[in-house]
């Protein structure tokens, strides 16, 4: 078992053993740039006379002392954990430590500005990283209150999950930020809070700039509201938008919830290098600093972002208020949080078609993921903390959310919420289990919801439905069956509540003529609602996209939908149509280039900015992977070619051709293609509407570098120009993606051998991946499979998973001299007994090759 394992048996072993109290934390930030001293008081009642153990990473531990026993670090202290022996009925655990400074997103990760060389600390702590900055019970059933108290230099901010008592006290003697005694340092003291998972805690501390506002909770208490960012990205920040859409929050929640808010304020910070895109500390919410805009964003993300707010606000009484008791029940957080923020953003803020985007985007991550041979149900089997790490997936998130919206519409909104209320009423400040759930939901519903839970929660994969049509030399529907269809892996026949749509050209617009409701399950489902109905020109099973399921459409539909795809009045049912030729696309059933053919006819019509998003990224999967090889040159050029022609005819300024604009550059391969990226770039060809900001201007770059225009000299003189944490960022993948054996190769070293931030390691691996050239790539195959499990062994979490999954050859599925598939399977063999989450990710990175050679033989033979 790894170090800092956790099994689920050892935590439940712990909590029939220990009852946390509370837990009192003193940090001092300015003993230095490596480490930081911990202090932690933990109270706790444990069963008299037996020994359990509690949680810390660090490098040094001074001194250990329980119940005013001392006990000797060096034998107590192994490793991530401090055992502890002969417990009292009460007992009181204090622990002086030296805890590191982390760089890869993990425990309290810091990170020096560039533009003024000012340092930003900020906590993650999920799944188990809290142990990073204080001695803990970590595990989320164990949960306690907390009082942190903070030392730091005096201009700093300090922000942790509870509001301040009082000013903060300067310290006389105080280090400064070069390691000498001065003036400058001040202690922070946070008021006690409610019971938390140590998960959730937060200190976030710097020179951050900050903006405040309020609101009136539904029980008339005012809640202060901040939001946070670096100094060098005050300029950008738009505190207003931030706030309004987490006002509408507030109150949706609240009234959804018949809850008030359960803490004393809301903070939202937004911080650099994270891992995620937020973290729902409670009242003291982070962000992935990408979120403050600085160059001009598709709106895709901009709605993106309130969905993210809307989400961790979700998490506050979902995860927060009421917690799992283990990881087994993280979709319990996460689905939730996920439809709750949908639904949020669909009735309460300016993006009303949310549920198109979550179709387009969640979904189809939901039925890529539910693919694999990894897939899971959405009630995880946890084994321990390794399992936990690898699922935060699209099992987790997005097929959980599609299964709750199905759910919804099963036993009735009203009845869904008030069964949600009832659950907070019961089990707020504690931890539960699914069936705490289902209880609440069942006796608001009348519905019995365990064979639904033994169904959709407890069985994985994902099924397929056909509809099959009888008609008549009249047009006239004399019989329409839905066929459901299982993988020979998970063979489980779900029933769904679902809708079929009929769809006719009315006025050269494709509006719906018929729509009827039903229950489908089993193999086969008789509609008998259509026969006798005039056939409609489109037949859309899965309409209003109730149910979770993938879908085909008949030949005659898919025909229709091909000419009319643009013509459609609703975004939705357009989305549906996209959704089914792309998994008709990846399932092998039809071929890649007419896929190719059916986003470059189309896209410039799409409305929608996350249906381009996902589209443009659809393409790029098929122009790479899906395309027969021999074919894939021209496609790509024809491609490459056609998103430049629609740029430049698409509405100037307008979204898609921000979107259309940066697809083409990724692809621009040919030299009238780089041309063209060179002459925008260099200002001698301009679009209208569009502006070269900042950030465009780098992928541009990028763009000139892989295609061998660029190098080095011309990355160096943007990132003077642009001598940021983003410009860092920008010019270590465009030098990684220099198209020489030595710049693969230096690129490949520092990512994998090298110990860089996480978010320079992440954007290194992007470039080292970006070819024109996949010759450059085979060196690093067998490279690959020597060093994977290594770098599991030594490295954190997150670096690893960014090393296996980010470097994985993906790009040689089909190169003779590699033989991807043949290594892959090599090394599975020969590591049978390799940690689980390892091999589960390169599983899931064989699927994907195993996957695309289908794919490329149904285009072959096209």
């Amino acid at each position: 078992m790894p170090a800092e394992n956790l099994t689920r048996a050892e935590a439940r072993e712990r909590a029939a053993t220990v009852a946390t109290h509370a837990y009192d934390v003193t940090l001092d930030l300015t003993t230095g740039p490596t480490t930081f001293t911990s202090r932690t008081v933990a109270t706790f009642s444990a069963t008299p006379g037996a020994s359990t153990f509690v949680d810390l990473i660090a490098p040094t531990v001074h001194e250990i002392t329980l119940n005013g026993r001392a006990i000797d670090p060096a034998t107590a202290f192994a490793e991530s954990r401090i055992a502890l022996t002969d417990l009292a009925a009460d007992n009181e655990l204090v622990v002086v430590a030296d805890c590191a400074y982390m760089n890869t997103g993990e425990g309290l990760h810091r990170f020096v500005d560039p533009v003024d060389d000012e340092v930003y600390l900020y906590s993650q702590f999920e799944v188990a990283d809290s142990r990073r900055m204080f001695a803990v019970f970590e595990q989320p059933d164990l949960k306690a209150t907390f009082t942190f108290t903070v030392t730091a230099p005096a201009h700093w901010v300090v922000v942790s999950n509870y509001p301040q008592s009082g000013d903060p006290v300067p310290v006389p003697g105080g280090v400064n930020r070069n390691g000498g005694r001065d003036e400058g340092t001040a202690t922070w003291t946070f008021e006690t809070t409610p019971r938390l998972a140590s998960y959730v805690t937060a200190v976030v501390a710097g020179p951050y700039h900050h903006e405040h506002s309020a609101l009136t909770s539904s029980d008339g208490r005012e809640i202060p509201l901040g939001v946070y960012c670096r100094g060098s990205l005050a300029e950008y920040l738009d505190t207003d938008e931030i706030l309004d859409v987490t006002r509408r929050g507030f109150a949706f929640y609240e009234e959804k919830f018949d809850h008030p808010y359960p803490f004393a304020k809301y903070d939202q910070l937004f911080v650099p290098e994270f891992n995620a895109g937020a973290m729902e500390n409670a009242g003291a919410v982070t962000y992935l600093e990408s979120y403050v805009f600085r160059s001009k964003v598709p709106e895709a993300t901009v709605e993106r972002r309130a969905v993210t707010i809307l989400h961790e606000l979700a998490h506050m009484w979902f995860g927060d208020l009421v917690t799992m008791r283990w990881w087994d029940d993280l979709w319990l957080n996460e689905s939730f949080a996920e439809y709750a923020s949908t639904l949020a953003t669909a009735q309460a803020t300016r993006w009303t078609s949310a549920w198109t985007t979550f179709s387009s985007l969640e979904k189809s991550w939901a039925y890529r993921q539910d693919q694999l041979p990894s897939t899971h149900p959405i009630v995880a089997d946890m084994r321990d903390l390794e399992d936990v790490a690898v699922n935060f997936d699209g099992i987790t998130y997005a097929k959980g959310a599609s299964v709750l919206k199905q759910l919804v519409a099963w036993v009735g909104q009203d009845e869904f919420f008030a069964g949600v209320r009832a659950y907070f009423a019961k089990h707020a400040w504690d931890n539960t289990e699914l069936r705490d759930l289902l209880v609440e939901l069942e006796a608001t519903s009348g519905r019995e919801l365990a064979p639904w839970s033994a169904l959709w929660l407890e069985q994985a994969g994902v099924t397929l439905l056909r509809p099959q049509l009888e008609v008549d030399e009249d047009g006239v529907i004399t019989g329409l069956t839905v066929h459901q269809e299982a993988p020979d892996a998970y063979p489980v026949l779900r029933p769904h509540r679902l809708a079929i749509g009929g769809y006719d050209v009315a006025d050269g617009r494709l509006v719906r003529t018929v729509h009827v409701e039903l229950d489908v399950d089993g193999e086969v489902t008789d509609v008998p609602e259509l026969v006798g109905v005039r056939r409609p020109l489109l037949l859309l099973v899965n309409d209003d996209d109730l149910a979770y399921a993938k879908v085909r459409l008949d030949e005659e539909s898919m025909a229709a939908a091909i000419e009319h795809l643009s013509a459609f009045d609703e975004s939705l049912p357009r989305t549906l149509i996209w959704a089914a030729a792309w998994d008709a696309t990846r399932d092998g059933e039809t071929p890649g280039r007419d896929f190719v053919d059916l986003v470059l006819h189309n896209i410039a019509h799409e409305t929608d900015s996350t249906v381009v998003l996902v589209l443009l990224r659809q393409l790029a999967t098929t122009l790479d992977l899906y395309v027969a090889p021999e074919h894939r040159a021209a496609t790509a050029s024809a491609a490459a070619d056609r998103l430049l022609e629609l740029a430049r005819t698409v509405p100037a300024g307008s979204d898609s051709q921000l979107q259309l604009v940066k697809a083409f550059a990724a692809r621009a391969a040919t030299p009238a293609q780089l041309d063209a990226v060179a002459d925008l770039l260099d200002g001698r060809a301009m679009l209208e509407g569009l502006s070269i900001d900042t950030d465009l201007r780098w992928e541009l770059l990028t763009s000139l570098v892989a295609g061998g225009r660029s190098g080095i000299d011309q990355i160096a003189a943007q990132l003077a120009a642009d001598a940021t944490a983003t410009g860092e960022r920008a010019a270590a993948q465009a030098r990684a993606a220099v198209p020489t054996a030595e710049a693969k190769d230096a690129a490949w070293t520092v990512a994998v051998e090298g110990d860089l931030p996480n978010a320079i390691q992440t954007a290194t691996i992007a470039g080292f991946g970006r070819v024109h050239d996949r010759a450059l790539l085979r060196p690093f195959v067998e490279r690959y499979f020597a060093c994977i499990e290594r770098v599991w062994a030594d490295r954190t979490s997150e670096i690893a998973q960014n090393v296996v999954v980010g470097t994985y050859p993906t790009l040689l599925a089909d190169d003779e001299h590699a033989d991807v598939v043949a290594a892959t399977r090599a090394w599975l063999t020969a590591h049978e007994d390799a940690p689980a989450a390892l091999r589960r990710l390169v599983v899931e990175s064989l699927d994907g090759v195993e996957r695309a050679l289908t794919a490329q033989q149904t285009d072959r033979s096209r």
